[in-house]
């Protein structure tokens, strides 16, 4: 990086000098009178070109030495938490998976755009970040809104501050010109996560977007649930989300509950580099998350999810114009207890054991009608569950119930192998199809 910094450094000055000597041959070429006030203009024209190329120029060292910085941060961080090696000993590729620490680097990148509340987002995450070094911040920058800039600028070295360059509009289809910004925004996640996992070559991220709060133990979920996500070939993500987190509908008393979800749930999660390497071949050209929960990108994968979320958003200016906010988001209920994960054995996530425990809970939960559950009747048993058996039933029972009604490609929201696991009236309700299941049916959309 430092070469190449040298490289841009002496193209500026061989740019300055070239651009010296030719204003120097103008000002000393013996000129006619009548030819004074065109090479005035011609003067001023060079001069203003040559100001204009200079900014470009100090715009593109900046970056790299940005980029330089962050990059010496890490080599330093993975010195420390990697002591070396012999040198026979090391890999001529990239790690595999089974070699990455859990101690790993986990960068958060922060996706933002033109929301100057971004302030918002990094104040919670410098707060609660426990090591700059284990968690560098990331922001990608999009839209080239200036008051966003300088409050990200405002950070200083406390973050890293990157701009996606392609500023220009995308050609669309006539019948979605009022999605460019769902278009723009697969744009920027591509460009953003080829960054995080090519330029700097992190072997993971958190993502984040700029209208998001987080907990106290954001961090501490996230680096307890990563050894899991390395270990198990059926997770694909770590989630902060749960799409029926609504207050009423979690048990706040024990926040910490997590489950498996087929959901791609999004809105603060955890990847690994390799699955980076198999979505980028692919990326969508828009709606990247309705994308993921294709069953041709899940393959099958769950993520992790909590009972209670460990993000909020307060962004309700967006593409999708605050509709689905006021409607749903803005009652998600925030985790306010630090939970020591990090200290308990998660083990009880891996599929094989937790289809074992959780199918057992679901199925054993004697069943009860969504009309006996609405009058609160039959209280002395505790846990039940409601079945359901076609796509029409499911969203019948579900809006009754207060859950998330829609399907991607079958599957519900916060949903395993078909269950919707939630609180209703302070007790646990399990919303299930019958115990034999056999899949997802994408016809049910």
């Amino acid at each position: 990086m430092l070469k190449k910094s040298s490289l841009v450094l002496w193209g500026v000055v061989l740019f300055v000098a070239w651009n010296a000597l030719i204003l120097f041959f103008l000002w000393t070429r013996p000129q006619s009178l009548s030819d004074h006030s065109h090479l005035t203009e011609e003067v001023i024209r060079l001069a203003q070109d040559a100001e204009s190329e200079l900014e470009r120029q100090k715009d593109l060292l900046q970056q790299i030495y940005r980029y330089s910085a962050l990059w010496s941060r890490r080599k330093a961080t993975e010195a420390k938490l990697h002591p070396p090696v012999a040198a026979s000993a090391q890999p001529s590729t990239a790690v595999p998976l089974s070699q990455i620490s859990p101690d790993a680097v986990l960068p958060v990148l922060v996706i933002a755009c033109d929301r100057s509340t971004v302030r918002r987002c990094l104040d919670k995450l410098l707060h609660y970040r426990p090591s700059q070094e284990r968690f560098p911040i990331i922001v990608s920058q999009d839209c080239g809104h200036d008051e966003t800039a300088r409050v990200i600028a405002s950070y200083g070295d406390a973050i890293m501050h990157i701009k996606q360059p392609n500023l220009s509009d995308i050609p669309v289809p006539t019948d979605h010109r009022k999605f460019q910004g769902y278009y723009k925004i697969a744009r920027h996640y591509h460009w953003a996560l080829s960054q995080v996992f090519r330029t700097f070559q992190y072997q993971a991220a958190i993502v984040v977007e700029d209208d998001l709060e987080v907990a106290p133990d954001f961090f501490e979920y996230f680096q307890a649930a990563f050894p899991l996500l390395l270990a198990d070939p059926t997770l694909w993500c770590v989630s902060a989300w749960n799409d029926n987190g609504k207050e009423q509908m979690v048990d706040a008393a024990h926040p910490d509950l997590l489950y498996r979800t087929d959901f791609f749930p999004g809105l603060g999660w955890l990847l690994l580099s390799d699955l980076w390497n198999e979505l980028e071949p692919k990326w969508p050209k828009a709606f990247w998350d309705d994308w993921m929960r294709q069953p041709e990108q899940r393959q099958g994968r769950s993520c992790i999810r909590p009972e209670v979320s460990r993000t909020m958003t307060f962004g309700r200016k967006g593409v999708s114009h605050g509709q689905f906010f006021d409607q749903h988001l803005k009652f998600i209920k925030l985790n306010d207890h630090f939970v020591p994960f990090s200290q308990m054995d998660l083990s009880y996530l891996k599929k094989n054991e937790y289809d074992r425990s959780f199918l057992d809970q679901v199925y054993s939960a004697p069943e009860l009608r969504v009309e006996e559950l609405q009058g609160n009747r039959r209280r002395e048993l505790g846990t039940v569950r409601v079945q359901y058996t076609t796509r029409d039933s499911f969203k019948a029972f579900a809006k009754a119930l207060g859950v998330m009604d829609d399907l991607k490609s079958g599957v519900p929201r916060a949903g395993y192998r078909g269950i919707v696991s939630f609180l209703y009236q302070s007790r646990r309700v399990y919303l299930a199809p019958p115990s034999d299941w056999t899949g997802y049916d994408p016809s049910w959309s």
